[in-house]
């Protein structure tokens, strides 16, 4: 049964123009994501792509000797999978349900006819491979040139960002895995924005406070690629 564009959350989907959306709906299939289940294996061909409705995805480079570190975000305002888009089959990192969620899923084979037939949509998704990418830049910027502190506040606000609700179910073993860091790092960092009023930590969760001063404490390594991603993609309607 096709699906009603305007109950759809995933924010690609949402900017598609109708005539795109119409062709597509009928061919995406409602699936549950547990937290998790594997959207993208590394080093395997990638069967399907899926558009998160709800949920927080990560995505993890690995090095040769067992490294691991998140590269990247993905919740409503994307897909899995979107090295597809620029023809590859397959990639070394690997994307996972870091919480819970649903999306709408759709086999390689048919996105590539699909976006072969409709070069509106094509440019919108690429348009969001170019956000991704300036995304990962903006990641290596705030490794390089901001301290703990800031990349804390950055990457919690890219949480909520694609979550919505002050509560993020998210634990120090994944801050740790975000921020590259140990997770006694990530206690200590985290002990110093709560001691600030920005957020409050329990066990497997953290509550936002207040976004305004996460914003503050992001300071300058938070913002560009959100605006960016607004004027490539559309805002959040």
């Amino acid at each position: 049964m096709p699906l009603d564009q305007a109950k759809i959350h995933n924010r690609l989907l949402k900017a598609l123009p109708a005539n795109c959306f119409a062709a597509l709906s009928g061919q995406l299939e409602l699936v549950d994501l547990p937290l998790g289940h594997v959207l993208v294996e590394p080093d395997a061909l990638t069967g399907s792509v899926v558009f998160i409705e709800r949920g927080l995805g990560s995505i993890v480079a690995s090095s040769s000797d067992g490294k691991t570190v998140e590269v990247g975000h993905l919740g409503f305002e994307g897909m899995s999978g979107a090295h597809l888009l620029l023809k590859a089959r397959r990639t070394p990192n690997k994307t996972f349900m870091q919480t819970p969620g649903s999306g709408l899923a759709l086999s390689s084979d048919l996105l590539e006819r699909f976006i072969l037939q409709h070069r509106e949509a094509s440019d919108l998704l690429l348009r969001y491979v170019h956000s991704c990418a300036l995304q990962l830049a903006h990641s290596a910027l705030a490794n390089a040139r901001y301290n703990m502190p800031e990349r804390l506040a950055r990457w919690l606000l890219m949480c909520h960002d694609r979550i919505r609700v002050p509560d993020l179910p998210i634990t120090h073993e994944f801050l740790s895995l975000m921020l590259g860091v140990r997770r006694s790092g990530v206690t200590d960092q985290l002990h110093i924005i709560e001691g600030l009023g920005i957020v409050k930590a329990t066990r497997g969760n953290l509550r936002i406070l207040s976004r305004a001063k996460l914003e503050d404490a992001a300071g300058g390594c938070y913002g560009i690629p959100e605006r960016e991603y607004d004027r490539l993609v559309g805002p959040v309607q």
